[in-house]
């Protein structure tokens, strides 16, 4: 089944914020509803649609529906396409679903992603993202190495790239994309689960406090 989508934008959208296929494709009246940017509408009313398609930032999906336990009670399908700070976003779409989340709506979520070229993993409703999780905390481990004078930033990186088989290292690609950004989702990440691995390292909240001087509100 071919299904149609309208794109209703709210502020920038990290998953998508250049062209991409996905939104051109986009029509006026589609039977699917995609907010992305930071979703300002009701989710809850939008019950009589395929899929409603939620963009997420670190947040659950709960908070845009109240949550959903009841089984195939709910239209509604977090996503998320996975970006280290600046950097363009991957082509990875993370689908996040609830467990009264009906399959048809993730069917359909899955199908419109895909379609547009982008690959497609599906999570349970958690704070933060598959691959923030897994990653947030070794370039914590990396950014407290070079605090604590193991090694060079260069010298640590030279390590894990040919160690193990690290292509870009793990230091050289999250300071060019900006350690603010880092700062926010592990400081997101570490405040919802507590766990010491996912606190900031010194570096990363320094970047953030100098962001937020060198950036007016």
């Amino acid at each position: 089944m071919k299904y149609t989508y309208s794109i209703s934008q709210n502020g920038r959208s990290r998953s998508f914020p250049d062209a991409h296929p996905f939104v051109q494709n986009a029509t006026a009246n589609g039977d699917i509803a995609v907010l992305i940017g930071e979703p300002r509408l009701d989710v809850v009313s939008m019950r009589g649609r395929p899929a409603v398609l939620v963009e997420l930032g670190t947040e659950c999906l709960a908070v845009h529906t109240g949550g959903c336990d009841e089984p195939e009670s709910s239209n509604a399908v977090g996503f998320a396409r996975w970006r280290l700070g600046n950097n363009p976003p991957s082509n990875l779409i993370e689908l996040v679903v609830e467990p009264g989340t009906k399959e048809s709506s993730l069917t359909a979520a899955r199908a419109v992603f895909e379609a547009a070229g982008l690959a497609v993993s599906v999570c349970a409703d958690r704070i933060g993202r598959i691959v923030d999780r897994l990653m947030r905390p070794q370039f914590n481990l990396a950014l407290r190495a070079i605090e604590d004078g193991v090694a060079s930033p260069k010298d640590l990186d030279q390590c894990l790239k040919l160690g193990l088989g690290y292509r870009n290292g793990l230091l050289e690609p999250l300071i060019a994309s900006g350690l603010e950004h880092h700062c926010i989702v592990t400081g997101a990440l570490f405040q919802t689960y507590g766990q010491p691995q996912y606190a900031p390292a010194t570096r990363a909240i320094a970047a953030q406090v100098r962001h937020g001087r060198e950036t007016p509100e």
